[in-house]
């Protein structure tokens, strides 16, 4: 079973991700909450993909932080990375920090969405 990280997600947009990823992608889903944890949780067990919120829910710290950390990693930066938020110019920022093409919020249920994250 593919396994996910998502990072940083407020308990609403969690449930969200998580009905996407695990009721219509078949994926397991791992919550964590700041950067410090995801790393830890990165480099503990495999994971398919991470979900990277622009601001992190807990102490709103910057999730592009988490990112280019996870790609500056020579153990971790193979894993693909997504950045979730609907500003065009955060999501510019992610894919030049090497994180594939994300998506937003407002677009979760949309189509598209679910074909990025097959």
């Amino acid at each position: 079973m593919k396994r996910v990280l998502d990072v940083g997600q407020c308990s609403p947009d969690h449930w969200s991700i998580k009905h996407l990823i695990e009721g219509e992608l078949g994926a397991q889903l791992v919550q964590a909450h700041l950067a410090g944890e995801a790393l830890e949780q990165l480099r503990a067990g495999p994971f398919d993909l991470v979900l990277v919120n622009r601001k992190f829910d807990a102490d709103y710290s910057d999730g592009l932080e988490l990112i280019r950390a996870i790609k500056s990693d020579a153990g971790l930066a193979a894993v693909p990375v997504m950045l979730v938020s609907n500003y065009p110019d955060a999501q510019a920022e992610a894919v030049a920090a090497g994180a594939l093409p994300g998506f937003g919020k407002a677009e979760l249920r949309a189509p598209a969405t679910k074909e990025k994250l097959s």
